[in-house]
């Protein structure tokens, strides 16, 4: 025996409890049985100086050779869940969203968009694929922490460099796992997003973590000028061509195309610039006339975080611009442009998040699968004359794209550069290049 492991298990299931059950987290008031309790009878324990002989029938006394529970969620409805930490440890707060998408986590971390919130998986294992340098889609993650259910133990992908738990923890950003995501997607959808804490600090207390969440706000903060550049720049990135998918990108064209970064993602770049567009990204507070002196072919408005009724001087901005260009929102830009119509936007219940959203094209009926990334949108009574709604969203019939030929402007709630997510929407990008190309032809 000295060179073994032996351990004697008792274990008890949901349907046959053990008369100690082993109690954890429930959906409905905080507490719930946990599916099996492990009873250590017999065992052998290796450390530093080798294999240590001991046996007990004390249940529970001595630490268990496997990750227990060391972190907990706090939800702002006074839920507790206890789950086990990896990556950076602390207490952080954010507002709760679930993505529904599969793939992609590496692209979800990075995705500015996602500032100010935690970030729940509803796909169950996250991991398994590491993370690789060619995924980002910003400089750093924004994201407050991620919430997944199961976090593989092990990486296989060739483009792999590093595994999740080792990226996480380098950026400073949280993470948790072996936690009911079901049953917080399920209190999401019934209650709306919901703020929360994060943490494995012992020393607070339960309480205190609830009172922080009752404490931190989010509507009404303005956070694209958290994410956004600090001073213009060029993009000449395009898409890799062991990537391409369009046989409409990569044709000669000589646009010059002002970038607003609201939190703009590397792959809008890429696309842009794959279409032959030459990119001047900008703050988002760059002055409409700075922007309209550089006499460009087209401006976009770019996705990123947060609630667009507080970050009027964005809106000031994009009312000064349209009309004078073509332009083109994505996401938080499309928000923005449809308040400086003079239309009004809303916070969602649970907003969209997730890469298989179905979205109707009124205009030709054709319905395209997207990646979609938001909690506020634009009510399409408020806004006036002349604008159109030219996208639906199929789940909920939130307005999902916009255009008003006389002001040569087009607009998208969801993600065109869909990263992660399917390609349904990319030919959005060739028609902003027709609609520069309809108005220079003007000119």
């Amino acid at each position: 025996m000295a060179n073994s492991l032996v351990f004697l298990f008792s274990i008890a299931s949901p349907s046959r409890p053990h008369s100690l059950p082993s109690v954890l987290h429930s959906p409905r008031n905080g507490r719930f049985y946990s599916g099996f309790k492990v009873l250590c009878r017999s065992y052998q324990i290796a450390n530093a100086d080798g294999f240590v002989s001991k046996s007990s029938d004390k249940n529970d006394s001595v630490g268990r050779p496997w990750k227990t529970s060391d972190a907990r969620l706090v939800l702002e409805d006074g839920s507790l869940w206890r789950a086990k930490s990896f990556g950076a440890l602390g207490t952080q707060v954010g507002e709760v969203v679930f993505n529904t998408s599969l793939t992609g986590y590496q692209e979800i971390l990075t995705d500015p968009s996602y500032s100010g919130q935690f970030v729940l998986m509803t796909n169950p294992h996250i991991g398994n694929t590491g993370v690789n340098p060619d995924d980002e889609e910003s400089s750093k993650c924004f994201l407050g922490g991620l919430v997944i259910k199961s976090l593989s133990i092990c990486t296989s992908n060739w483009r792999s460099t590093q595994s999740l738990v080792e990226y996480l923890t380098k950026r400073n950003i949280m993470g948790i796992y072996d936690v009911d995501t079901r049953a917080i997607t399920r209190r999401l959808r019934q209650d709306g997003s919901l703020i929360g804490v994060l943490s494995t600090e012992e020393s607070k207390s339960d309480k205190e973590l609830l009172e922080l969440s009752h404490n931190w706000k989010i509507v009404g903060v303005d956070l694209i000028s958290t994410v956004s550049c600090s001073a213009p720049y060029r993009w000449v990135e395009k898409t890799d061509l062991n990537w391409e998918f369009s046989s409409d990108s990569s044709v000669a064209r000589n646009f010059h195309v002002i970038a607003y970064d609201f939190g703009i993602k590397h792959n809008i770049l890429r696309r842009l610039a794959s279409y032959g567009c030459k990119i001047t990204v900008v703050p988002s507070s760059w002055p409409a006339s700075k922007t309209l002196n550089l006499k460009p072919d087209g401006v976009l408005f770019s996705n990123g975080p947060g609630d667009p009724s507080a970050v009027s001087y964005a809106v000031e901005i994009v009312r000064e611009i349209i009309g004078k260009v073509p332009v083109f929102g994505i996401c938080m830009g499309h928000q923005l442009i449809g308040q400086a119509l003079g239309g009004a936007t809303f916070k969602m219940k649970f907003g969209h998040h997730g890469g298989n959203h179905p979205v109707c094209n009124l205009r030709n009926g054709r319905v395209e699968i997207s990646a979609q990334n938001h909690n506020y949108a634009i009510d399409p009574d408020s806004l006036p004359n002349g604008v159109e709604m030219t996208h639906v969203n199929l789940n909920d019939k939130s307005c999902a794209g916009l255009a008003c030929p006389e002001l040569n402007l087009m607009t998208l709630q969801y993600h065109p550069e869909s990263s992660p997510g399917p390609h349904d929407s990319d030919p959005a990008f060739e028609e902003f290049i027709q609609l520069m190309e309809k108005t220079k032809g003007k000119l």
